[in-house]
């Protein structure tokens, strides 16, 4: 089959244009049937003057109604970028969209973010090269917008110039970093750009530091809204799953079929699932792994808010990229496990966005098996608490920089002592899994096994 280009105006899935569209119109709708126009209006004013490092809990500052405006603002600007950028929709806009809208409930907005991507559009045109191949990944640096905040709002230093330079500098060079970043994961961390964001993090903020000025860490979560979002979320997760199985004119048992296919996937990165398996089986596995996350965060006691509910819409988004309930339950299980047994409360908050966000590490799950995701889990429940305090909370996607440390960690001692096997790098392109759309046949598990570690014979002339 000829490979289709992402400057080619018809692809298979541009329907999900105007579908991204209306998600992000109910939204809006939503936000503003909780508040009134001049609260929202308010509440997006502190969100825009308000240094963003995590954690910044927008249904803490500015109220649900502005955050969930803040969002579908954030998730419009996405879907156009997107489809401006002539980027082919695939499973990762699916990724996409659904982390930024998350996002945008505690850390992005649209001011902070516009910085970042001007620098990714500069990057693209220094290499004559269209912006749709880095559009995805100038969205995901967004992680770094609390650093354009700090610079453009933090009294007697910054001001907006040296915001807009810092932003600009950040969108340009993490697209060749998130390359390199992407390779040396092998595929076992789906949040790269996390991984990236946090290497570029531990440059900029002791910089910053080194220049007496120390960024401060927040703390602002809200409590109290478990009452209206769990049936929201619920329902949300439900109306995806009844869209997968009547939706797309397949009887109910091929899409059950699909799903179950989907579900014997690694979810090693790159794991288009929307390509492998068609829309059906992706939006019931879309419901069934937000529901399963809602759930645990409500039997652990947790706080359905801005940043837990952006980590279900995050997983929510990955349901097309790599993640099934299969492969992220033993990650979960590992970090509540962290949560019983080491020197904290499950219903920690920093607990509660692990259980959601150490499923980043779904692949080592899928791909070597569950004790191994459990373990993953266990020590990311640990080492996630202690990444963000050196870069100030400046990168939102903590668990992410986390995750990778654990994947670089892990996938060379499993290989090596367990299976015996020679590690090898991952040699594939970074950009090539964003910007295709055409149909791809699931990659067998057995496939992805690295090259037997054979020891070398002595040179018999020694």
């Amino acid at each position: 089959m000829p490979t289709q280009s992402h400057t080619q105006p018809q692809m298979r899935y541009d329907l999900l244009f105007p579908i991204l569209l209306i998600y992000a119109a109910i939204l809006l709708l939503f936000g503003f049937c909780l508040d009134t126009p001049s609260g929202i209006l308010l509440g997006l004013k502190k969100i825009v003057l308000n240094e963003d490092a995590l954690i910044t809990d927008y249904f803490h500052l500015a109220g649900p109604g502005a955050a969930l405006v803040n969002s579908a603002l954030v998730t419009a600007t996405t879907v156009l970028t997107i489809r401006l950028s002539k980027e082919p929709f695939n499973g990762f806009s699916l990724v996409v969209v659904g982390l930024m809208s998350g996002f945008s409930l505690f850390g992005k907005n649209p001011v902070n973010s516009a910085p970042i991507l001007l620098g990714t559009w500069l990057y693209a045109k220094s290499r004559k090269e269209p912006f749709g191949k880095y559009a995805n990944v100038g969205l995901m640096s967004t992680a770094l917008a609390p650093i354009v905040s700090y610079f453009a709002l933090d009294n007697g230093w910054g001001d907006i110039p040296s915001a807009v330079l810092i932003g600009t500098f950040i969108g340009f060079v993490l697209p060749p970093l998130s390359t390199y970043t992407y390779r040396i994961q092998n595929g076992m961390n789906l949040y790269n750009m996390g991984f990236a964001c946090g290497l570029l993090s531990m440059i900029i903020v002791p910089l910053i530091v080194s220049f007496e000025a120390e960024p401060n860490m927040y703390y602002r979560w809200a409590t109290g809204y478990n009452g209206l979002f769990a049936p929201v979320l619920f329902c949300f997760c439900a109306g995806l799953i009844l869209f997968g199985f009547s939706a797309f004119s397949k009887p109910v048992w091929a899409v059950w079929a699909g799903y179950r296919r989907l579900l014997l996937t690694s979810g090693r990165s790159p794991s288009d699932y929307l390509r492998m398996f068609g829309p059906a089986p992706v939006m019931v596995n879309m419901g069934i792994n937000g529901m399963l996350s809602t759930f645990l965060i409500l039997i652990c006691g947790g706080d359905l808010n801005g940043p837990t509910i952006g980590g279900i819409l995050t997983i929510i988004g990955f349901s097309a990229f790599g993640k099934h309930a299969f492969n992220i339950l033993p990650v979960m299980i590992g970090v509540i496990l962290g949560g019983l047994f080491m020197d904290w409360a499950l219903d920690d908050s920093a607990n509660q966005l692990a259980i959601l966000f150490c499923t980043t590490l779904a692949p080592i799950s899928g791909y070597f098996g569950w004790p191994y995701g459990i373990l993953a889990g266990f020590l990311h429940s640990a080492v996630v608490r202690y990444t963000s305090s050196p870069v100030a909370g400046m990168n939102l996607y903590n668990n992410g920089f986390s995750g990778g440390l654990i994947a670089i960690f892990l996938y060379p001692t499993i290989i090596a002592i367990v299976r015996h096997r020679k590690p090898q790098l991952q040699n594939k392109d970074f950009f090539d899994a964003f910007v295709h759309d055409e149909p791809v046949v699931p990659p067998d598990i057995h496939m992805l096994i690295e090259e037997e570690d054979v020891p070398v014979p002595p040179d018999k002339g020694a």
